[in-house]
């Protein structure tokens, strides 16, 4: 016989009696619990009352776990098997499943073992346990059988179970006394009564528990539907909209937002912007605001807890720079205000000389100038011992490490001292896995660590927010002053049937698991859907019309909502950058003329001129003011690296062959000897070194066959620093290489191994006026050419005074009116630059931006549309 019914005002009235009158009311989720203790306290509020007894209302799983406890402490304990916390549990699934003859084909054996203990749940929730072994599945399912029974097994000789099965251990002991039960237990919006909670509320009545069901209390109200071009448009709305609502009186508004934890950020970003535009100013009060996501972010997620599981990395494992980097950075190290400046420039300096990965000891010994940073490092350095040890060992180890490292680093706010109370515990439950693994090598426990936190969805508390952003199972049996629905697509609602991967469809489908068939899923679809238009007196189900390229249409469920018709009671709340941008208050200054240049020796060589021409806000931004990007170390030998190996070997080369009578011989040995140096003098470690001196070798041999092919020369300088004179400025620069040649003059060489052609030392502003320069500057020269030095393409490239001076280079057709030419260019690029000229002029638009690392310094894109590729010279 099914329990008999109470209504909710009368279910009100008789919690108000306290604890004497022994009520207890079960729900099937948190959320639900917390939403009818608010309405208990706002009935009582609303009497004038000053204090109450809190109502006993809680979860289901609350409410059987409290019993546990009860009988834990009471004479019943030793009839009692021990309750594994939910990592515990997750721990003993990994283990089984390792162990199994299907544990080595599993490419993700912790998400399997999360997905086998959700199935486990399942299983038992609808009393189809028994069934899993005699029911003809696939091999997911014949897997899934195997390690429920060896779970059971294990479970069984140790003397423990779970909370899957904590009902059934509960329910035979009802009827003891020690137990304290309700006189009244009373389920609260249970939609879905899984069998083993009917079993559970059956075996309360046998055990004289009087047992009543209550539902919300449902009204009709007037619904409609709305549509927006874009799904981002239509999330705005329902902010303005629910923003427009509280301003108007209502108590308690809700949003629906399918998909919530995928769109959380967006969500949490538009919903704050609208309820107050200003909550992220510098300076502005913190407050809290008026609304609340109803799904956590996954613990790890958080800057503190991302920050503390980045510090025990650091002291176990070798890890990546930009790791390193981000933890130098923290606030929540010691020293982190008074030294921020300080690690600031650190961080910029290591970037120059560390390698792309490094381990504690290493970053111990790069660190200067932060004398705290350095002496916390040095601690967590000492601190750190290898290991066997329990989760209770490591737990400890963890903590200590923190502390090392000073951390939290600061006060923290509220948020974060909650934060910080939940991480605390996750590493109490670290600390509790010893029930199920009694050892853990190192990597093991910080890899539980982390996915404890990864797996702990979190949300500090905060005052009662009147809005709530929910997602479609959270809104169910919850009561509104206004509600509004999104993301009712065809494609989003009804969602589709999802049946557990490790039991049998057939299985779950005789058991009637809602989401096991698209029948039993449209079927629960259709409830919601009904218990939201009967929700609140003010319904908004809505839509987008487009994602993308693809057209939407509207969820048939709600086709019989009327459309929208009139002028939306919506509040409009303009970005402050709108706000601004439409006042229009704009002062213009002309900005591209800096102060002349007050030396002549200016610091950045020749890539002034490089800059200059390519754009001259890059040359006065870059060699003035100081300004570049950040660097990036990177794995193995990078562009720069390469080409400083390239140059060695040339020099080292030539040094020894000296010209083109050194090729005569055999230079075998030469070769070898200028790549094993060049290797040396850059410093490149094993085992890259062996590859790198293989490489340059090979280069070596191509590039001599090319050589060989010229007429007599001899090398007469290598590498040699000049000072190069242009404008009336002294520029530092390195010719690579001059040839003294047999046809007479000199050729001077520049060393390539990119995507570059002699066109771009010609016409105006050149794109290259480096070789010009060295040619102006080098005395008798009859030849400036590239030496391009790329597998595949080994060629000199240029020009000449005279044909086939060099092989392939071309002759000018006037050689002095070639070189005045480039006189006159680079003339005109010094004395500009010497001038102070400034503009944002990038030579060649959005083809010269793309590449440039000042953009954010010059703000370009506030001048040039995001054109494509091909426009960018429009």
């Amino acid at each position: 016989m099914p329990p008999a019914p109470v209504a909710k005002q009368e279910l009100l009235q008789r919690l108000a009696a306290g604890h004497a009158a022994r009520i207890t009311v079960v729900t099937p989720n948190a959320r639900l619990a917390r939403e009818l203790a608010r309405e208990f306290d706002a009935l009582q509020a609303a009497r004038n009352l000053q204090v109450w007894e809190t109502a006993d209302i809680l979860p289901f799983g609350a409410f059987v776990e409290r019993l546990y406890e009860d009988a834990l402490y009471s004479d019943l304990a030793e009839r009692l098997p021990l309750l594994l916390s939910t990592a515990q549990v997750r721990v003993l699934w990994e283990a089984t499943i390792r162990a199994s003859r299907w544990g080595e084909g599993l490419l993700a054996t912790p998400q399997a073992a999360a997905d086998a203990a959700r199935a486990w749940a399942l299983a038992h929730a609808w009393r189809i346990d028994g069934a899993l072994a005699a029911y003809p599945g696939n091999d997911d399912a014949k897997a899934f059988a195997e390690w429920a029974r060896e779970v059971a097994r294990r479970c069984d000789k140790d003397g423990s179970t779970d909370e899957a099965r904590l009902a059934d251990v509960i329910a035979p002991l009802l009827p003891e006394a020690a137990l304290r039960k309700p006189k009244l237990l009373v389920a609260y919006a249970f939609d879905v009564v899984t069998p083993q909670e009917r079993d559970f509320f059956d075996a309360c009545a046998k055990a004289g528990i009087e047992v009543r069901v209550c539902a919300p209390v449902w009204r009709e109200g007037k619904a409609v539907r709305r549509v927006f071009p874009s799904a981002r448009e239509e999330l705005e709305a329902a902010a303005a909209w629910a923003r427009a609502k509280l301003e108007a009186g209502a108590g308690r508004i809700g949003v629906v937002v399918p998909e919530l934890e995928r769109r959380r950020r967006e969500v949490v970003r538009v919903f704050a912007r609208v309820m107050r535009p200003d909550h992220n100013l510098p300076g502005a009060e913190p407050r809290a605001l008026p609304f609340n996501v109803s799904l956590g972010a996954p613990l790890a997620d958080y800057p503190l807890v991302n920050a503390a599981l980045a510090i025990l990395e650091l002291a176990t494992h070798e890890v990546t720079f930009d790791h390193a980097s981000k933890l130098l950075r923290s606030p929540f190290i010691a020293g982190a205000s008074s030294e921020m400046a300080q690690r600031a420039l650190l961080d910029v300096s290591l970037r120059r000389i560390a390698p792309a990965k490094l381990n504690l000891g290493k970053l111990v010994a790069l660190v200067k100038g932060a004398p705290i940073l350095r002496q916390r490092l040095e601690a967590l350095f000492g601190t750190m011992r290898p290991a066997n040890d329990s989760p209770h060992d490591w737990a400890r180890l963890f903590t200590d490490l923190l502390e090392a490292m000073g951390f939290p680093g600061r006060s923290l706010d509220s948020d974060e001292f909650q934060t910080r109370a939940k991480f605390n515990a996750t590493l109490a439950e670290l600390a509790r896995l010893e029930r199920v693994a009694p050892r853990m090598r190192q990597e093991e426990a910080l890899a539980a660590l982390r996915r404890l936190c990864a797996d702990t969805l979190f949300q500090p508390e905060s005052s009662d927010a009147p809005i709530q952003v929910l997602g479609v199972f959270e809104s169910e049996g919850l009561e509104f002053d206004a509600l509004w629905v999104s993301g009712l697509t065809d494609e989003a609602w009804p969602l589709h049937a999802s049946p557990n991967p490790f039991i049998p469809v057939a299985l779950q489908k005789k058991a009637g698991i809602p989401e096991a068939t698209p029948e039993a899923t449209l079927g629960r679809a259709k409830k919601i859907t009904n218990g939201w238009l009967e929700a609140a007196p003010e319904v908004v189900v809505s839509h987008a019309a487009h994602e993308e390229d693809r057209d939407l249409i509207a969820s048939p469920l709600i086709s019989g909502v009327p459309s929208f018709s009139g002028t939306p009671e919506i509040i409009r709340v303009d970005r402050y950058r709108d706000v601004l941008f439409a006042e229009r208050r704009v002062e213009r200054v002309k900005d591209g003329k800096a102060p002349a240049l007050q030396t002549k020796t200016p610091r950045g060589g020749t890539r002034i001129l490089v800059d200059q021409a390519a754009c001259p806000f890059r040359a006065f931004a870059r060699h003035r003011l100081g300004a570049e990007a950040l660097e990036e170390p990177v794995e193995g030998l990078d562009a720069r690296d390469r080409g400083s190996l390239l140059h060695a070997l040339m020099k080292e080369l030539w040094t020894e062959l000296k010209g083109s009578e050194g090729l005569k011989g055999d230079v075998a040995g030469a070769i070898e000897r200028a790549a094993t140096k060049a290797v040396q003098e850059e410093a490149v470690e094993e085992p890259l070194a062996s590859l790198e001196r293989m490489r340059l070798a090979k280069l070596a041999r191509d590039w001599l066959r090319v050589e060989s092919e010229r007429l007599p020369f001899e090398v007469v300088a290598l590498e040699e620093k000049r000072n190069l004179r242009v404008a009336g400025l002294e520029l530092s620069g390195r010719i690579d290489r001059i040839d003294r040649l047999g046809s007479g003059g000199h050729a001077v060489i520049d060393y390539k191994t990119g995507r570059t052609t002699p066109q771009e030392w010609l016409g105006e502003r050149p794109d290259d006026p480096q070789v010009p320069l060295y040619a102006l500057n080098a005395g008798d020269v009859s030849a400036a050419v590239f030496a391009k030095l790329k597998a595949g393409e080994m060629r000199y490239m240029g020009f000449s005074r005279a044909k086939d001076a060099i092989p392939k280079v071309q002759a000018a057709k006037n050689w002095e009116t070639l070189v005045a030419g480039w006189k006159k260019e680079l003339e005109a690029l010094g004395s500009s630059f010497a001038a102070g000229e400034a503009r944002v002029d990038p030579k060649k638009m959005l083809q010269t931006c793309r590449d440039c690392d000042l953009q954010p310094l010059c703000r370009v894109y506030e001048r040039l549309s995001a054109l494509d590729e091909e426009g960018g010279d429009e």
